[in-house]
């Protein structure tokens, strides 16, 4: 049986993206055709913007707006880009083009509220039959739990910053 599902990794753990992008290398190894969009990361540069190079023609790799933060000066103009972010991964997963679709952070922009909930999980039920769609960021909220097919909750249990040692290239970007 196929069935396109819709799949979360949520938790304050490491691993959320990394996780998604592993999803998307494995469906390009299988010549398919997968969507990343990011909507939180849009000010720095990280090593799997370069990786995801390699698969040109298919991961189409889009950062979206400044990237999108709640702890922002101007929250009327990040919920804006927020919106036309939305509107931009409707149309992506809408096109039918892609074998799956990756919303990166995509949980803040429902956990404060920059875009309501209920509309966005029925427009991700409606999409089209077989495409799985990935969704990532802390803070899932539980109707997106509920309706989930899959869900993995990434947990800390132990970080190299607790020990005072900064992010480093290869791990954290």
């Amino acid at each position: 049986m196929s069935k396109g599902l819709l799949i979360v990794f949520t938790g304050n753990g490491k691993g959320k993206t990394t996780a998604a992008l592993g999803m998307a290398m494995r469906t390009a190894g299988h010549g398919l055709k997968v969507c990343f969009i990011q909507f939180i990361k849009g000010g720095w540069h990280y090593g799997e913007i370069d990786a995801v190079k390699r698969f040109e023609g298919l991961i189409d790799f889009h950062v979206m707006g400044k990237g999108f933060t709640w702890k922002s000066d101007n929250i009327e103009e990040d919920a804006r880009l927020a919106r036309e972010a939305w509107d931009f991964a409707r149309r992506m997963i809408a096109s039918g083009v892609y074998h799956t679709v990756v919303l990166d952070e995509f949980t803040y922009l429902l956990h404060y509220q920059m875009l309501a909930c209920e509309p966005c999980l029925e427009f991700l039920n409606g999409r089209p039959a077989g495409q799985h769609v990935v969704v990532t960021g802390r803070y899932a909220p539980e109707q997106l739990l509920a309706t989930a097919d899959l869900v993995t909750e990434m947990q800390v249990i132990k970080h190299p910053l607790e020990s005072g040692i900064k992010a480093q290239k290869g791990i954290e970007f």
